[in-house]
């Protein structure tokens, strides 16, 4: 078995995994959101963007199998991380003190399986066609404003992109110091960069179901 085998089968190498792997994604959402934004130039510009990226082709669906080889690696490498942990500690604590950590550190175990039900969700409601009356292969931004006027839906939406900012606050947080970027200096910059990478982007994705709710966008 050659090192790098060995070393990915360690817990370390595993959360390394979950480093890398997260980078990918974190870079995945902010262009998603900058995309998403576009909706605030209006029908036009949002319409023209989305035709951009349908014209990509097979870049596109090369895009889309390095972001799922992304996502299942993170899941995967997660998956073992926990099952180790259960596995050397059978017998949880009877008073655990959690000094070191925060509410979105332990709703990570919560958190991630439901986002990933959330972009199932998502994907059979936009982009795979699984929709109402009145879609439009070429309106995607009428598509978007119709779904967001309607409150459960844009509700779900809210509420996963909370769960993702909380994913990606100590996401952010752990993938740093994983990497090694843990020294002093930079420590304290990563306490000012983990919340804002999860306020920015958390808040980019909430304000456009909101301007739609609140008819800014129609």
């Amino acid at each position: 078995m050659s090192r790098a085998a060995q070393f990915v089968r360690t817990t370390v190498g595993k959360k390394q995994l979950m480093a890398v792997s997260g980078i990918v994604l974190v870079g995945f959402v902010i262009a998603h959101m900058l995309g998403h934004l576009q909706v605030f130039i209006g029908r036009e510009a949002y319409n023209a963007y989305a035709a951009k990226l349908k014209s990509l082709g097979p870049l596109l669906w090369v895009a889309r199998l390095v972001l799922l080889g992304a996502v299942t690696v993170h899941i995967v490498a997660a998956l073992q991380i926990i099952a180790r942990n259960r596995a050397a500690r059978p017998v949880p604590y009877q008073v655990k003190q959690t000094l070191a950590t925060n509410y979105a550190a332990r709703t990570m175990r919560v958190g991630g399986p439901l986002l990933l039900l959330f972009i199932l969700y998502h994907l059979a409601h936009f982009t795979f066609l699984v929709t109402g009356p009145g879609y439009s292969h070429t309106d995607v931004y009428g598509n978007m404003v119709a779904a967001f006027q309607v409150p459960w839906i844009a509700f779900i939406y809210i509420a996963a992109m909370v769960l993702l900012a909380m994913h990606l606050y100590h996401g952010v947080w752990s993938m740093l110091q994983t990497l090694g970027v843990d020294y002093p200096a930079i420590g304290a910059l990563r306490g000012v960069l983990a919340p804002l990478v999860a306020v920015l982007i958390g808040g980019g994705y909430i304000i456009v179901p909101v301007a739609i709710l609140l008819g800014l966008v129609k």
